[in-house]
């Protein structure tokens, strides 16, 4: 959609630099280092096996698959990381239909970890998959978890990770002859996180994984709850594998959270303190290209955008790579640092009814974070699409490349905006290439009472997914160096001990504060807990000629209570009657009896009563209908 260059926000066409205007501009008044030009990219569609829609037992027939190499469930792949020749994808598909054993078929059923060639290729079977895990004997798996997300794989092409295992071809490369079913183990990887743990059982709970670059170290999350909410940390180990156990140990773990070093939020007496170089780790996302960094989201530098930032592993400096008010969340940074993929909501509106309205301080994101992180989906519908940011991210007027921009909209294309992306983008290792994959629309995000019209697939098999390659045309190859093994330490976390307590984020204890503007004004602060002193309750926010950077003013005030109605889902009680003036004039009100939202965090179902609008230069953002 394209708005007047004095609206809120630009999309220009193919090649698709966003640009911006007012809404953004307050941002952009200083200075900044060059941006990079549009660059040609050509993206194409990787080929898969036949889809199913009727995934009974036999259903896979000679005349769908006629070298009986399985077929897959119309919904549901994911991609995953290239092998070093950048020629081959893993993926992870959804076997279906295959006929009952002793049937030589049997073997393609369920989800596996599957090779793709993606240029133009076949294998020696003339398919242009491989199925890497499927007939792995029982032996070969003891213990192994199912393969449901993140398919990494190790630079020296013999291994890969997906969900919590390792898979291992026995130091034959994956994509060879000589990988067969038999070669193949699947180690389940286990972190222990008990003080009496004997080694046996399942561990502690891992999410998230994600492999350094050193191919010897791993980021990992699991979930905590604290004063009756659902919290996350990020840790930081080393796998070592151990035979005794055929597994591989996640050992000498670091906690990415240290309640001794500056908070995003604090008090001094009365005062309230913003710190944006502060480092909260919310969400590992994982690792740049040299591992250097570790890559999260983490707390927001302006109220209710949810950013991407870097974090240096050795000296504990941070970077924030997204600006935009929209919503990010996986990344993926380029072999040698200088480029970086972010799937992100920008062009969709979907969060802007939230976020829009630029230099709001992070104040009553001490209740609403978990909310402003969930409205980006409907259900498992997600809004993202793939964007090419350089080494410095967003700033000034750059919004990076869109990176699937060509084509004409029409459903199946390039930019169908009902096909869309998931978690994560993955770089080749030559710096040419960048993988991602899609999902289309589907009951009940579209049809029924939804007014999005739910569309047919374009695929003759009726499948609902497709993973995509996007070439950098002008770019020279990388060469494909080494990585140095990175240190165990990490200066700026805490040593994990199995058993121990795991630190709280903290926040400023209830009370009035006063928190001043760096250019002018002040606002007035009423942090309030629950009965039980352990979370916030509620924060309320009065602006008086508030300015930060001297350019956008703020009046009015803001109110967000939250209520617990389980661990992972909560009751928003919102009130906001916000004004800013200065290079963008922009508003962000509440209907008269307050917006009032309940949204889990883990399925993200939009449910409010009221409304919550952001005006920018006359562009209304309206909120989603629920369920939308």
């Amino acid at each position: 959609m394209l708005f007047d260059i004095r609206k809120a926000l630009i999309l220009v066409g193919a090649g698709c630099v966003v640009a911006s205007t007012d809404a953004f501009e307050s941002l952009s008044l200083a200075p900044t280092s060059p941006t990079p030009n549009p660059e040609p990219i050509e993206v194409s569609e990787v080929p898969l096996p036949p889809a199913l829609a009727n995934t009974s037992a036999g259903a896979c027939t000679t005349q769908i698959n006629a070298r009986q190499t399985g077929c897959i469930a119309q919904f549901g792949l994911m991609s995953g990381n290239f092998l070093p020749d950048g020629n081959h994808l893993t993926a992870l598909l959804e076997y279906v239909g295959a006929p009952a054993a002793p049937d030589p078929a049997s073997d393609y059923t369920g989800l596996n970890l599957v090779l793709l060639k993606v240029d133009g290729t076949t294998f020696p079977n003339g398919d242009a998959w491989k199925c890497i895990t499927c007939g792995v004997p029982s032996a070969n798996r003891a213990g192994a978890t199912a393969l449901d997300s993140y398919a990494q794989t190790f630079r020296d092409g013999t291994r890969a990770m997906a969900g919590t295992n390792i898979i291992d071809c026995g130091g034959k490369p994956l994509n060879s002859s000589s990988c067969t079913p038999d070669k193949v183990h699947i180690y389940p990887i286990r972190w222990n996180n008990k003080a009496d743990d004997d080694g046996t059982g399942a561990g502690g709970s891992i999410r998230e994984l994600r492999l350094h670059p050193d191919d010897v170290h791993l980021g990992f999350s699991s979930f905590g709850i604290y004063g009756g909410y659902i919290t996350e940390y990020g840790f930081y180990g080393r796998l070592e594998f151990n035979a005794t156990g055929s597994r591989y140990d996640v050992v000498d773990v670091t906690v990415l959270l240290n309640p001794d070093l500056p908070q995003p939020l604090s008090a001094d007496g009365d005062r309230l303190v913003l710190n944006s170089s502060a480092i909260s780790v919310g969400e590992l996302r994982g690792f740049t290209g040299t591992g250097n960094e570790i890559t999260y989201i983490g707390y927001p530098v302006e109220s209710c955008n949810i950013d991407a930032f870097a974090v240096d592993l050795a000296t504990g400096k941070v970077r924030r790579i997204t600006t935009h008010p929209e919503y990010t969340d996986p990344l993926a940074v380029s072999p040698d640092d200088k480029w970086q993929v972010v799937l992100d909501t920008r062009g969709t509106r979907r969060q802007m009814f939230m976020s829009g309205l630029r230099t709001v301080p992070p104040i009553t994101d001490i209740v609403s974070i978990t909310a402003s992180s969930s409205t980006r989906n409907n259900g498992v519908r997600r809004f993202f699409e793939p964007w090419l940011l350089d080494f410095e991210g967003d700033r000034g007027l750059y919004f990076g490349q869109k990176i699937n921009a060509a084509g004409d909209g029409s459903p199946g294309s390039i930019n169908d905006p009902n096909w869309n992306s998931g978690a994560d983008p993955r770089w080749s290792l030559d710096g040419t290439r960048i993988a991602y994959y899609q999902w289309l629309a589907v009951s009940p995000a579209c049809g029924g009472s939804n007014p999005l019209e739910c569309e047919v697939s374009p695929y003759e098999d009726g499948r609902q997914g497709r993973i995509m390659v996007a070439r950098l045309v002008s770019r020279k190859p990388l060469a494909i160096g080494g990585i140095s093994i990175a240190a165990d330490e990490v200066p700026w976390g805490i040593k994990y001990v199995p058993g121990m307590v795991l630190p709280e984020r903290t926040y400023p204890p209830a009370g009035d504060y006063v928190l001043e503007g760096k250019a002018q004004g002040y606002a007035n602060v009423t942090i309030t807990y629950d009965d039980s002193n352990v979370s916030v309750k509620s924060v309320r926010v009065n602006y008086h000629d508030f300015s930060n950077d001297g350019h956008n003013v703020l009046v009015g005030y803001e109110n967000v209570t939250r209520s617990a109605l389980s661990p992972t889902a909560d009751h928003y009680d919102w009130y906001s009657n916000l004004t800013s003036t200065g290079v963008a004039t922009g508003t962000k009100v509440t209907s008269p009896d307050g917006f009032h939202l309940e949204i889990d965090v883990l399925t993200n179902f939009f449910d409010a009563n009221g409304t919550l609008t952001t005006t920018i230069n006359e562009v209304v953002f309206d909120q989603p209908c629920n369920n939308c």
